[in-house]
Parts: structure tokens; sequence; C-alpha cells
């Protein structure tokens, strides 16, 4: 987070960033890596200056259907445990996606286009 913020890439939208990198994290060492120690996670981020950031963060764990995650907002699920992270890191980011058979997670999140206005490369 500090390079981020260092690097002036999304002034303004760090909170947000942090919010989905933070679930992502959890997810990745709760879910994907059961905890183990041994196991790593693997965080890339690629800033354009005053446009975008791009994180990848990946685990070493297990592998899962993200199409058959619970809807954490369903009333069944409101008093869940787990669940939200996936809801918040799509609301914080513009872009948010598995890939790798769900062991990577891809976000994306734009600087507002009004925010650019002010901001040079």
């Amino acid at each position: 987070m500090r390079l981020m913020e260092g690097s002036h890439c999304i002034t303004g939208e760090e909170h947000a960033v942090e919010l989905a990198l933070r679930e992502a994290l959890s997810n990745a060492v709760v879910h994907g890596n059961l905890l183990d120690a041994h196991k790593l996670v693997h965080v890339r981020c690629r800033c354009k200056v005053g446009k975008e950031i791009s994180l990848i963060v990946s685990h070493q764990g297990q592998e899962f259907d993200a199409h058959n995650v619970p809807d954490s907002v369903a009333a069944e699920n409101l008093e869940a445990e787990h669940g939200r992270g996936i809801r918040l890191m799509k609301s914080a980011m513009d872009e948010v996606c598995f890939q790798q058979r769900s062991t990577e997670i891809h976000m994306r999140r734009r600087l507002a286009r009004n925010e650019r206005a002010g901001v040079r490369d």
C-alpha cells in the first residue's frame, strides 16, 4: 500500500484498493492455502500513473469454482461468518475475475475520468 500511495497511481482511490487487496489476501491464506504456513501467496501489481492499478493475488492452495460461491446477501447467508469477501472486492474494484482454476484473482481499479484531468503521467 505504501508503494501504491507513493507512486500516486490512483490518488484518492487507495482505500477501495486496500479493502479489495486485504480481502483477496485473506481469501488466499484462509480458503486457498488453508492456513498452511508452507504455502505462499504472491501479489503482483501494475500501476499506470493517474490512470489505473492492476493487482493479481495468487495462492498455492486448492482450487475452487468461483461461480458456486453462495450469495452473501441471500437471507440464508446473512449470518454466515464467511462469504462477503468476493462481493466486497467486486464493489471496491472496477474489474474482478478469477484465473488459473481460481487460484489467482485479477483486479483492476481505474481512476475516475474527472479525477484524471488533474493528474500528469
